[in-house]
Order: structure tokens, then sequence, then C-alpha cells
């Protein structure tokens, strides 16, 4: 059985997959989700926790004291509309060492172009602004990072301050080397 949204979809967003949001169309979170790093289970887990019933989370049900273990796998992105785009509202060290430098108050499409012209970053994005949903994947890194930053595990989450439209991204990850050694 998967897990039931948080947050029932916006009208205009069909989530039984009538919307094409390529390798997204149609994801859901797993309820068996033993496999995943422990750290990303924690994040998933507490973002839920935190949501209020039938709304998301907003920015002002985030405590960072109560995730230390994550903050410096965690970052945030600010959702501005007409144009859509995104600007990194904080990113933790680990990420910053990663990715060789520092990203917060960056533009998203700036700091890392990949995110423009990679169609599944994009679809990615647009899936969760337009269902409500987070969505979680482990796989090769997409972003330019240290050479031997080769895989990623992350989960990416939405949050609104009003409980339904949303203006953030929240999400934490773990980099792993080649041989799947966490970084």
């Amino acid at each position: 059985m998967l897990d039931s949204p948080i947050f029932e979809p916006r009208p205009d967003a069909d989530a039984a997959g009538a919307r094409h949001y390529g390798i997204w169309t149609g994801h859901r979170i797993p309820d068996d989700r033993s496999s995943w790093h422990p750290l990303v289970r924690q994040f998933y887990d507490y973002w839920r926790g935190v949501a209020p019933p039938g709304r998301l989370p907003g920015r002002q049900h985030i405590a960072p004291e109560e995730i230390v273990p994550l903050l410096s796998r965690l970052w945030m992105l600010d959702v501005f509309r007409d144009p859509l785009r995104f600007r990194y509202r904080l990113v933790g060290t680990d990420i910053t060492r990663s990715v060789r430098r520092e990203l917060t108050g960056m533009w998203l499409d700036e700091a890392q172009p990949e995110s423009v012209g990679n169609v599944n970053l994009r679809d990615r994005y647009r899936f969760i602004l337009e269902t409500g949903q987070p969505t979680w994947r482990r796989g090769s890194t997409l972003w330019d990072r240290d050479p031997s930053h080769r895989m990623v595990e992350n989960c990416l989450a939405p949050l609104a301050q009003d409980g339904k439209t949303i203006d953030k991204i929240i999400a934490v990850s773990v980099i792993f080397d080649a041989n799947g050694g966490e970084l």
C-alpha cells in the first residue's frame, strides 16, 4: 500500500497522471522506506509529522533544533512565479562542500544550469509544485560536484505558508562516492 497524500492536489493538477511529468508521472512515496538512508527517512517522516491535518507544512512548522542531524545536508528553495524560478534560501555545509561553492542566495538556473536543461530535473520540480507531493530519488549525481561525489539520495518536499500554495521546496541530500560509501 502506498502512502496517502497529506495534501490533496490542486484541482488543476491531475494526480492520476493525466498531466505528464516525465519519469515523475504517477510518482508515489512507498510505505516501505526501509531501504532509504536513515537521514533521508528521518527528513521525510519529520516533514509529514509537522504538516497540519489536510494541509502542507510551511516554513513556520520547521524547527531546525528538531532536525539537527539533517542540517548540514538540508537545502531549501524559494519559489517565484511569473516566470517560474527558484532561488536557494539556504544550503547546508555538506552540500556546499560537494558543489564546491556557496549557493545560498543564488538562482537555481544560474547556480546549476543543468536544472534547466535536464528534463527530469525540470519535471521533478514541476511535479512537486503542481501535485503538492514530495519526491525521492537515489542515483547518479546530475549536477556539477566534486568528482568523487558520484551518487546522491535525496527527498524533496513542498512547503506552503498558507497550507496550500507552495512557496518553498525543502530537501535533504546524502552524497556517496562511486563505491557507495557515504561522504
